[in-house]
């Protein structure tokens, strides 16, 4: 059973209460120096320069070595890094060299989207926890298959979405658990953020027939399980996302955030019936995934009902937080005495038919804080987001897709992770994969 219950949010909850003790003790706890975790980073473009400084920053932690299959960017951050810490750090081209070093205790990924799931199951077969950037998975399959490995080979495994370990965000779910803005039946996920025409996106270059991959580049790599393409710059190193073959649009790039908290806000798992509906408007510039989305998740049986809208542009403020020109992002969550907005890492109430405001808080988070703590103590408890979590937050972003790539509405059975009666939709649950970089069928 892949739904979520009351006692498992209960649970759930007892885990956020214990985030103060955690830190004063796990997370504070002097480390000699045979305690030292020795990590290194896979993909360090974009999220994993992040990674790097968040990681440095972290006692007992060291980042020893660092992969990249472009060596111009590989080469850049590893200078860096050796400056900042007064020491080598290993060089990779090729994770799977890297992986094969045993000095290695952990891994955090921040390759793009389709390189997610297999680089973390091969991580956790050499013997390493791993830390996954949103989303760990591709397609709905092999997420399922990440969460396998993880139990199989006893791995910490944590999801890159932060907002389940910041403060604000725990004590807005305790909050909405304890009944602050009465019967919570509906959450509203919020994602517009500005994303230009990549058209005239300064990162890139014009495509052109025959282009020459770069000669810094190990261009069968970077593609891995997904299948070969002619090189185009139009794919390196950010608008991958924008393509099927490698990304998942917005809802999945940085709308998992503010899904991870309406799913848990709510207190729900994989939903009964996803619709949606979008397409490309403003900018029609070879993009394959839609830049407008709108999507459902109905939940008949616990009587509640979680929507998203996914925008490129200008929005109308309606998380309640922005102002000006900035990115509108959060969750509002409806109920029978009044609202909750929340965003990455402030929570607001109103209650009642005057929208009186309520408690609120803001906070930062402790992605790595808790990860590391994870790995300490072998419990999953004590990670952010552990992947079974992780793996229903983004499957909801994979139903979206699904849903509208198909055309039509969708009855889904979480416990079979499979649609109702619809061969066709599902064959939109796993792809086919490259040799040698496939996702292993059996775990």
């Amino acid at each position: 059973m892949h739904r979520v219950n009351r006692r498992d949010f209960l649970r759930a909850g007892g885990a956020v209460a214990g985030m103060t003790t955690l830190t004063r003790g796990v997370l504070g706890a002097k480390r000699g120096a045979n305690d030292t975790i020795r990590a290194a980073v896979i993909g360090v473009y974009g999220q994993g320069k992040k990674h790097i400084n968040e990681l440095s920053r972290l006692d007992g932690v060291d980042v020893v070595a660092l992969c990249d299959v472009d060596k111009s960017i590989l080469h850049q951050r590893a200078d860096a890094l050796e400056t900042q810490a007064g020491r080598k750090v290993a060089r990779y081209g090729d994770l799977r060299a890297l992986l094969d070093d045993k000095s290695i205790d952990v891994v955090t990924i921040a390759t793009p989207n389709h390189w997610h799931t297999l680089a973390g199951i091969w991580a956790m077969q050499a013997g390493k926890d791993a830390y996954v950037e949103k989303p760990l998975s591709h397609n709905i399959w092999e997420g399922r298959q990440l969460v396998k490995a993880a139990r199989r080979y006893k791995r910490m495994c944590q999801h890159g979405t932060q907002g389940r370990t910041a403060p604000a965000i725990q004590e807005a779910v305790q909050k909405l658990r304890e009944g602050v803005i009465g019967d919570v039946y509906m959450a509203r996920g919020i994602c517009y953020k500005w994303r230009p025409s990549i058209v005239n996106d300064p990162r890139r270059l014009e495509p052109a027939p025959g282009e020459k991959v770069p000669a810094q580049l190990d261009w069968n790599l970077w593609q891995g399980p997904a299948q070969e393409r002619e090189f185009s710059s139009n794919y390196v190193h950010y608008n991958w996302h924008w393509f099927w073959d490698y990304g998942n649009g917005d809802i999945g790039n940085q709308g998992v955030h503010e899904m991870d908290i309406a799913r848990w806000g709510l207190g729900v798992g994989l939903p009964q019936k996803v619709q949606a509906m979008g397409g490309r408007f403003l900018f029609h510039d070879g993009k394959e995934v839609p830049n407008v989305l709108t999507t459902s998740f109905s939940y008949p049986q616990e009587n509640k009902l979680l929507e998203f809208e996914v925008r490129p542009w200008i929005g109308n403020h309606e998380s309640g937080f922005t102002s000006g020109n900035k990115n509108d992002l959060g969750v509002l969550f409806y109920g029978s005495e009044g609202y909750m907005a929340v965003r990455y890492f402030e929570y607001k109430t109103f209650l009642g038919q005057k929208r009186e405001p309520g408690p609120s808080q803001q906070s930062t988070h402790h992605r790595f804080e808790r990860f590391i703590a994870g790995v300490r103590s072998r419990k999953i408890e004590d990670l952010g987001v552990d992947v079974e979590e992780g793996h229903l937050t983004v499957s909801l972003c994979h139903l979206a897709n699904a849903a509208y790539r198909m055309g039509r509405s969708l009855e889904f059975d979480a416990d079979t992770e499979k649609f109702v009666g619809d061969a066709d939709a599902n064959q939109m649950l796993k792809r086919t994969y490259r040799t040698p970089f496939a996702v292993p069928e059996t775990i």
